[in-house]
């Protein structure tokens, strides 16, 4: 029951969270930039003020799918974003330039991260495959391995879970950081157009962080129901 209301609980928070998200960026996609740039053109300028020219700046679709593809190199902007000139646009493009920026410049905790992915991956793997043995063979798979074995299973997994999403804060919080700092610098945002932005990229920032309070929550929990199988 324990676990069952942890996931409730981050369930209805990472809802609330999303759902501010997707209003502040509404609200900050009407609000029209002063510059009048798109966000297609803020993320090439950004990225040429940098010296950075491998990089290209694609479309694609879906809301908020805007990502940075370290291994193709793109800089991926939702349809909004691409074509948006808006405060929101302007963020959200800078933000994902951002990331290019430290992979340019081998920022450390955005290689620590990308070094993780295999590992989150395999996690991933194991904890897909042990929860559907505990589904549908959950008798065998407790004769077959004891308890404290599985918990011990779920405990390293979610251990890399956990260190993946805390390294993660680092990275999106550095990148929205030269985001804010560049758009400010360059005379891309007006300063009131500045704190919206800034906004925007808070909310953003925000989902990362109850995602690693949850990975950090679960663990413990496993931890302490390991500990308590022991006496």
């Amino acid at each position: 029951m324990g676990i069952i209301l942890i996931i409730i609980v981050f369930a209805i928070v990472s809802f609330a969270v999303q759902a501010r998200l997707k209003n502040k960026f509404k609200k900050y996609s009407q609000m029209s930039l002063r510059s009048g740039l798109s966000g297609r053109e803020v993320a090439e300028r950004m990225l040429a003020d940098n010296g950075i020219y491998d990089v290209q700046v694609v479309s694609v679709p879906g809301h908020l799918s805007d990502h940075y593809n370290p291994a193709t190199k793109t800089v991926n902007l939702s349809e909004q974003v691409y074509h948006g000139r808006s405060i929101a646009a302007a963020a959200v493009a800078a933000h994902e330039c951002g990331h290019a920026v430290q992979h340019a410049t081998a920022y450390s905790m955005l290689q620590l991260r990308t070094a993780l992915v295999p590992l989150q991956a395999i996690s991933g793997k194991v904890m897909n495959i042990l929860f559907l043995a505990m589904i549908f063979g959950g008798s065998l798979l407790y004769s077959t391995f004891p308890y404290q074995q599985i918990l011990l299973v779920i405990i390293a997994a979610y251990g890399v879970f956990t260190l993946f999403a805390f390294v993660t804060l680092p990275v999106e919080f550095d990148a929205s950081k030269r985001a804010l700092a560049w758009i400010d610098s360059h005379g891309i945002v007006s300063s009131m157009e500045h704190e919206g932005a800034k906004d925007a990229l808070k909310w953003a920032a925000m989902t990362y962080v109850v995602a690693a309070i949850a990975s950090l929550v679960t663990l413990l929990y496993y931890i302490m129901a390991f500990l308590g199988s022991r006496d």
